[in-house]
């Protein structure tokens, strides 16, 4: 789907279905130097099964035109524009890294938009380290390689393919970052750092909440999703074992089954 948000155009995958008014809709929202691909196995399982999908692509990212956002609070006012636009009310958000931290935002801005909120790697506040943001700005193949050294646990570092033989995760991750515009990957990593209120953006939210936790994630560890669970009113955690940051690759299966439980509850 491409349609006009704030005068650009703007991508957004729905698994090859057309939109069903009595549907619900889940909306998935990707992380730095990312877009919409990495919800592949989630999305388009949702969009098969009775749901509404709008797995975006962020401003400067994939197919969606830039500029790229360069703080959290406008990335999430792009998602409430983009809602506004094809007329989605009580979505249910599902935000990944950045992505998280743009659904929670969004979430406690725009309350009419948002039904239920699932936030995956996520840390608020979220530390991004000076190093990192160097390397982002000087050197990005460096950044890369550290981002995808954090992402991911032991195993999937060794392969750990058996699902899909031959692939091999982190050079995917690699590969697809790569494909983004000079630029965007330190953008997207300074919006993060710089994203300052979330705690307070989390206390106003009354929707339900998940959150889901990569057992061996290095870039928002386990532990810096207290803050943010501590101030949610109505919030569930579960850890994904055996995976990490990027566990909606790592652990697919396992991801898909915690969201769509969540997304289906009463």
């Amino acid at each position: 789907m491409k349609i006009k948000v704030n005068g650009a155009s703007a991508y957004a995958y729905t698994g090859t279905k057309a939109f069903v008014e009595s549907q619900p809709t889940v909306v998935f929202i990707h992380g730095a130097a990312n877009d919409h691909s990495v919800w592949a196995m989630q999305s388009r399982y949702f969009a098969h099964h009775g749901w509404n999908v709008l797995a975006v692509d962020l401003p400067g990212h994939g197919q969606s035109e830039g500029p790229c956002c360069s703080s959290i609070e406008a990335l999430a006012a792009w998602v409430a524009a983009f809602l506004d636009a094809v007329d989605v009310k009580a979505a249910h958000l599902i935000g990944h890294s950045m992505g998280s931290l743009t659904a929670l935002e969004l979430a406690g801005t725009r309350a009419d938009l948002v039904g239920k909120l699932s936030l995956v790697g996520t840390a608020v506040p979220m530390a991004v380290g000076d190093a990192l943001i160097d390397a982002a700005a000087n050197d990005e193949e460096r950044a890369r390689r550290m981002i995808v050294g954090w992402s991911y646990a032991p195993a999937s570092q060794l392969g750990n393919n058996h699902k899909a033989p031959g692939t091999w995760l982190p050079g995917n991750s690699i590969a697809l970052m790569r494909r983004m515009k000079k630029g965007v990957l330190h953008t997207d990593l300074a919006a993060c750092k710089a994203y300052a209120h979330g705690l307070a953006s989390a206390e106003k939210i009354s929707c339900p909440v998940q959150v889901l936790i990569g057992e061996s994630d290095m870039m928002t560890p386990p532990k810096a999703s207290v803050p943010v669970t501590a101030a949610l009113k109505n919030v569930r955690t579960e850890t994904i074992r055996y995976a990490g940051h990027n566990m909606y690759s790592e652990a697919p299966d396992a991801v898909l089954k915690a969201l769509w439980t969540f997304a289906n509850a009463r």
